[in-house]
């Protein structure tokens, strides 16, 4: 534990080094809150402090760390966003102080015995993320000293609490886009096939997906896609577009139109978000490719004995743009032996972006562009 004997100049700068210790930051998260509530007893002299994280989805304030007055009931414990003090210092995003609690202030503390309450907003961002205060069971007056003090732990609280749950959202994207990319992709008579996923970000994972299947009228589908953003929420939407997507090529032998009713599905499902998607349909005689471009870039395409070129081919809006937008359209190219079809996203084009590529039958490099067999506006 920490000592705080002394007075004026030095015990403050113990105070604030109880709180400051670089060495805080070799623990764990839940180590770290453990033993900064234990710190910030000490040096408030205080009987009870706890941290309370905000749960998003349940709209509920968790006792992330609890030391103190019945802390064995106190850590895990839920309670309503809005409720009791936790909820008055949210909603103020500033310190609160009561030198004298009253049930009407909080009757859980109060309850148990809390006659004092010290409180500070956790803010990430300009945003409340959670709370922490401190307690005492008799009446107690505290300073502008002691606020500041619990301000500096609340803010390294903030800082390791985000650091764990931005852990936690890298490792559930990663494993959830693991598990959508395809592992192999499928074997097709008469196509070579490839792929790649380079991540760039520090995120790591996020909303670029590609996908290849096989359709029982014997068309081969190729899609490459990504959703705005990166992370987790990124990497859910895109699993739900993906598989969307899947069955809408079940019914659809037009790419348009299934891209058409993914369009639908953004806009009325998943409001607020944006993608972009390439969705090419490859013909059972490999012959032709069909393919529908919403905000995507146009794949490259190579051909024996000519420069592989970028398709200049029509590009509709993004997925989630709104209602009453024009018609999505067809286009169909040909696709004659040994050719090439490289299809990418946005980060392939610039160094150290995320990346993520499709060929078949080889590689090409991109050149000039050259028109399209043949567009068609879809419906």
């Amino acid at each position: 534990m920490i000592g705080v004997q002394g007075s004026g100049s030095d015990e403050r700068l113990r105070r604030m080094e109880a709180v400051t210790d670089a060495t805080l930051s070799q623990l764990d998260v839940h180590d770290l809150l453990e033993e900064l509530l234990d710190r910030v007893r000490e040096v408030l002299r205080v009987d009870t402090a706890a941290i309370l994280l905000l749960d998003v989805h349940a709209q509920q304030w968790v006792a992330t760390a609890a030391k103190g007055l019945k802390e064995g009931g106190r850590q895990g414990s839920r309670i309503s966003v809005g409720q009791g003090f936790a909820g008055r210092v949210a909603r103020e995003k500033q310190p609160v102080k009561l030198d004298n609690v009253t049930a009407a202030d909080d009757p859980i503390l109060f309850g148990r015995g809390v006659r004092s309450l010290l409180g500070v907003p956790m803010l990430a961002g300009g945003e409340v993320i959670g709370v922490l205060h401190v307690g005492c069971l008799e009446p107690h007056r505290f300073t502008s000293e002691d606020v500041q003090l619990l301000q500096l732990a609340a803010d390294r609280a903030s800082l390791a609490s985000r650091t764990r749950a931005s852990s936690i959202d890298r490792t559930a994207a990663l494993a959830l886009q693991r598990s959508l990319l395809p592992t192999h992709l499928p074997d097709a008579p008469g196509v070579d096939m490839a792929a790649r996923y380079v991540p760039g970000h520090d995120a790591g994972v996020g909303g670029d997906w590609y996908d290849v299947f096989t359709l029982p009228s014997g068309w081969l589908g190729v899609v490459i896609g990504d959703v705005s953003g990166h992370g987790l929420r990124s990497a859910v939407v895109m699993g739900r577009l993906r598989s969307a997507l899947r069955a809408y090529a079940l019914v659809c032998d037009d790419p348009a139109a299934a891209l058409t009713l993914l369009d639908r599905k953004v806009q009325h499902f998943e409001t607020g978000n944006l993608a972009t998607v390439l969705y090419a349909m490859i013909s059972p005689d490999r012959a032709t490719v069909q393919m529908s471009l919403a905000g995507h870039l146009p794949p490259i395409l190579g051909t024996p004995g000519q420069p592989a070129v970028a398709l200049d081919i029509p590009v509709d809006l993004p997925l989630g743009m709104g209602a009453h937008q024009p018609p999505r359209r067809r286009t169909e190219v040909a696709f004659p032996p040994g050719a090439a079809l490289i299809c990418y996203t946005d980060g392939s084009s610039n160094a150290g972006g995320k990346s993520s590529t499709w060929a078949s039958n080889g590689s090409a490099q991109p050149s000039n562009q050259v028109p399209p067999k043949r567009s068609v506006p879809t419906s």
